[in-house]
């Protein structure tokens, strides 16, 4: 039977997010300016897919969700959530709209808000350095997701290609490159942390590796698609955006018709790469589904 997404969904979240009130200082401590800001993008809504993505790919890899995994989600989102801080800044995207609130600049000021991207970066580190696996995993999900989210093929070299894309004609090749890293790279990393918390091997690393990359790049087409053809009030954040800066994005180069059909595609090999787990991945391919198929 094909899993309820919307179930897994909602059971993801809400473990997360118990596990996020719990890991991030509380919004009295002292500075309280910055802890209210880290608070304030963290908790302002989202679907927390990359920790969904982390415990069904956990699920996958030891048939149950193993205890204590949604501290490696808690610590997945912190990174995703520092991420769009930064990205909203008036210096890179210059939003003032995430998640259907005012983005933490315009609540906070600039500076705040800089600095509180790099407080939810660096306690991502402090909560990783604590979860509750062998030492070994620990410190591969540490090396891993320091290079998913850093310079060479990961989060911040895959932004600063999306900067210096602006307003250039984009190709096929220079688009993949942006989506596998701004974006891909953090869905990759916390699909592959998942499977490292429960025990993965070195093989099923590398089928996980392959799910997540292709469902990662299907994710950020899904995106593009929608900023097109969404409103503002439906995606959460100002639509539109990526073709008033003219962005590199996969419908500008290869069309409305066949973004759609790449998606799909991405995701049907992607759940090929899930062949060997057997029923354990149903979870983690119904969550693959939904990427492709939301609205928002």
């Amino acid at each position: 039977m094909t899993p309820d997404v919307q179930s897994l969904l909602r059971a993801g979240a809400a473990a997360t997010d118990a596990a996020l009130e719990r890991l991030l200082p509380p919004a009295t401590a002292i500075p309280q300016s910055i802890h209210a800001a880290m608070r304030h993008s963290t908790f302002a809504g989202g679907k927390r897919l990359r920790p969904v993505l982390a415990i069904e790919a956990a699920r996958a890899v030891a048939g149950v969700v193993p205890a204590g995994v949604e501290e490696l989600g808690a610590a997945l989102e912190m990174l995703h959530t520092y991420s769009l801080v930064h990205d909203d800044l008036p210096a890179l995207d210059n939003d003032d709209l995430r998640r259907g609130k005012p983005t933490c600049h315009v609540v906070f000021g600039e500076a705040i808000a800089i600095l509180a991207g790099d407080a939810l970066q660096t306690h991502a580190y402090r909560v990783l350095a604590g979860i509750a696996c062998p030492p070994e995993a620990r410190i591969e999900i540490i090396r891993r997701v320091a290079e998913a989210t850093g310079t060479e093929d990961g989060m911040i070299g895959g932004q600063v290609l999306d900067l210096e894309g602006e307003n250039t004609a984009a190709t096929a090749a220079s688009v993949e490159a942006i989506h596998r890293a701004k974006t891909g790279a953090l869905i990759r990393v916390s699909v592959v942390a998942g499977g490292l918390y429960a025990g993965a091997n070195a093989e099923q690393c590398a089928l996980l590796t392959t799910f997540g990359t292709k469902a990662g790049l299907a994710f950020q087409i899904v995106d593009d698609i929608l900023d097109m053809t969404q409103t503002s009030e439906q995606l959460g954040k100002t639509a539109g955006k990526d073709v008033a800066t003219e962005k590199a994005t996969w419908p500008a180069v290869h069309g409305l018709e066949q973004a759609h059909k790449d998606a799909e595609r991405l995701v049907e090999e992607a759940f090929a790469a899930l062949s060997t787990f057997g029923p354990h991945a149903d979870s983690l391919k119904a969550v693959a589904s939904y990427l492709v198929e939301r609205q928002h």
